[in-house]
C-alpha cells in the first residue's frame, strides 16, 4: 500500500514554513561553520605562537646548559608520537593533544642524540572558548530560526487567508451566488500598490460582476419573451377553438398547446433563475403525495413504497418535480417506469437507454439534444431548480442493469415536530 503524506502537508503555509526552516537552518549552519572555523583558527594560532615562543626559550636554556622550566624537557612523557617523529627528522611542529585529562598545546623540535625537546602550554581556556562559542552559535541559530519561522508563518498566513477567502468566494459564485464578492480593500484604491493576491481578487470580482450582468440580461430576455408570447398564444388558442372539427384543427390546437406549455416552462425557469421563489412548507406523507403526482401525469407508472415517512415540504413544488421526472422517463425512456419511496429518498427509474453522459456528469442543459433526438432540457431543468428551492438533492444516473435513474433526496429530520407519525 502506497503511503501518502497527510493532507495538511499540501498547504501553502506548511510548504512556506518548511522552506523558511530549511533556508534558515542552511544559513545558520553556514554562518556557524564559518565563525567556528575562524575563531578556532585564531585560538589555535595564538596557542601555537605561545608554544613555539616557549619552545625557543627552552631551546636556548638547553643549549646554555641551564635548568629547564616546568612543562618542558627532553622526550617528556605524554609527547605525541607524531611530534617525536617530526623532531627526529630535524623539524619543529605543534599539536593539540589530551594530556592528563586536559587539552594541551605541544611544541617540539630536534635535540642532540636524536631526541626531541618539547614544551607544553595549557590549552583548556582555548578549548572552553571554542565550546562556549559553539553553544552560543547553536542557541542563537535556534532563536533566529524560531523568530524567522514565526514571522514568516505570520506573513504567509496573512497571504493564505486572503487566498482562502478568494477561493471561498469563487466556490460561492460557482454554486450560483453571483452576488458574492471578495471586496479586497487594496482593489478599491487605484493609487494603492497591489500585490498578486489583490490582483487575483480584483479579477475575480470583475469576472463575477460581468457574469452576473450577462446572466441577468439573459434572464430578463427570456422572461420578457415568455411574457410577450403569452398574449398572442392566448389569442391563437381562442382562435383554434373556433376552427371547424378536423385533422388540421387538431394539429393547430396541439401546436398551440405545445407553445403554451413551453412558454409557461420558460416563465418558471426565469422565476427559478431569479431565486425569488418562496416555499410553502407543511408536513406531508410521501407515499400518498407520490401517488397523487403520478396520477396527475396520466401515465402508467408503478409506485412502490418501501418505507413511508412524513416530511416538511412544499407539496406543489414536490409534485412538480416528481411529475417532470415521471414524464421525462415515459418520454425518453421505456416502460415500465417505477417510482420508489424509501424514506425521504424518492427515485424514478425507467427501462430505456439511460441518461446521456453529459447529463449524468453536468446535469440537465436547456434545449440540448443528443444525437438528433429530443433533449432532456426544460423538464429536468425545472425539476432540478424546484428541488434546490426545496433544499433537496436531485441526482441523475444510470442503473447497472440498464435504464435511467433520477434520485431525489429530501431534507428530513426523524420525528420532526409538527409532522405526524407515518402510517
Amino acid at each position: 500500500m502506497r503511503l501518502r503524506p497527510p493532507a495538511w502537508t499540501a498547504t501553502l503555509t506548511w510548504k512556506a514554513a518548511l522552506f523558511i526552516t530549511v533556508m534558515c537552518c542552511a544559513l545558520a549552519t553556514l554562518l556557524g561553520v564559518l565563525v567556528h572555523v575562524a575563531v578556532t583558527q585564531q585560538t589555535v594560532d595564538n596557542a601555537r605562537e605561545k608554544a613555539l615562543t616557549k619552545l625557543a626559550d627552552v631551546t636556548r636554556l638547553y643549549e646554555a646548559g641551564d635548568r629547564l622550566p616546568p612543562g618542558a624537557g627532553l622526550d617528556p612523557p605524554g609527547l605525541p608520537q607524531s611530534l617525536r617523529a617530526l623532531a627526529a627528522e630535524g623539524r619543529r611542529g605543534t599539536l593539540v593533544a589530551d594530556h592528563h585529562g586536559r587539552p594541551t598545546m605541544w611544541a617540539a623540535g630536534p635535540a642532540d642524540g636524536g631526541r626531541a625537546i618539547a614544551a607544553e602550554i595549557d590549552y583548556s581556556q582555548g578549548a572552553r572558548t571554542i565550546d562556549g562559542l559553539d553553544r552560543a552559535i547553536a542557541g542563537s541559530a535556534v532563536l533566529a530560526i524560531g523568530a524567522t519561522l514565526l514571522f514568516g508563518a505570520f506573513a504567509v498566513t496573512r497571504v493564505t487567508r486572503r487566498l482562502h477567502q478568494t477561493a471561498t468566494v469563487a466556490r460561492r459564485i460557482g454554486a450560483g451566488d453571483l452576488d458574492a464578492r471578495v471586496g479586497d480593500p487594496r482593489t478599491k484604491d487605484p493609487s494603492r500598490a497591489q500585490d498578486e493576491v489583490a490582483t487575483v481578487a480584483g479579477a475575480l470580482d470583475t469576472m463575477a460582476a460581468t457574469l452576473q450582468a450577462k446572466l441577468e440580461s439573459e434572464q430578463r430576455f427570456t422572461a420578457d419573451v415568455a411574457h410577450e408570447l403569452r398574449t398572442p398564444l392566448t389569442g391563437l388558442h381562442a382562435a383554434a377553438e373556433l376552427l371547424p372539427p378536423g385533422r388540421p384543427a387538431e394539429l393547430v390546437r396541439d401546436r398551440v398547446q405545445t407553445m403554451r406549455v413551453l412558454t409557461e416552462d420558460l416563465l418558471e425557469i426565469s422565476r427559478l433563475d431569479a431565486r425569488r421563489e418562496q416555499v410553502d412548507l407543511d408536513c406531508h406523507p410521501l407515499g400518498p403525495l407520490a401517488e397523487r403526482a403520478v396520477r396527475a401525469t396520466g401515465t402508467d407508472t408503478e409506485v412502490r413504497i418501501v418505507r413511508e415517512v412524513c416530511v416538511e415540504t412544499d407539496r406543489r413544488r414536490l409534485e412538480r418535480v416528481l411529475g417532470n421526472l415521471v414524464a421525462n422517463a415515459h418520454k425518453h425512456g421505456r416502460t415500465p417506469v417505477l417510482l420508489t419511496v424509501d424514506g425521504p429518498v424518492l427515485s424514478v427509474r425507467d427501462q430505456g437507454d439511460g441518461f446521456p453522459a453529459y447529463l449524468v456528469e453536468h446535469g440537465p442543459q436547456r434545449f440540448r439534444t443528443e444525437g438528433g433526438a429530443h433533449g432532456h432540457g426544460l423538464g429536468l431543468t425545472i425539476a432540478l431548480g424546484q428541488a434546490r428551492v426545496l433544499g433537496a438533492r436531485l441526482e441523475f444516473g444510470n442503473a447497472a442493469e440498464g435504464g435511467a435513474v433520477a434520485t431525489l433526496t429530501l431534507p428530513y429530520v426523524p420525528d420532526e415536530p409538527g409532522c405526524g407519525a407515518a402510517e
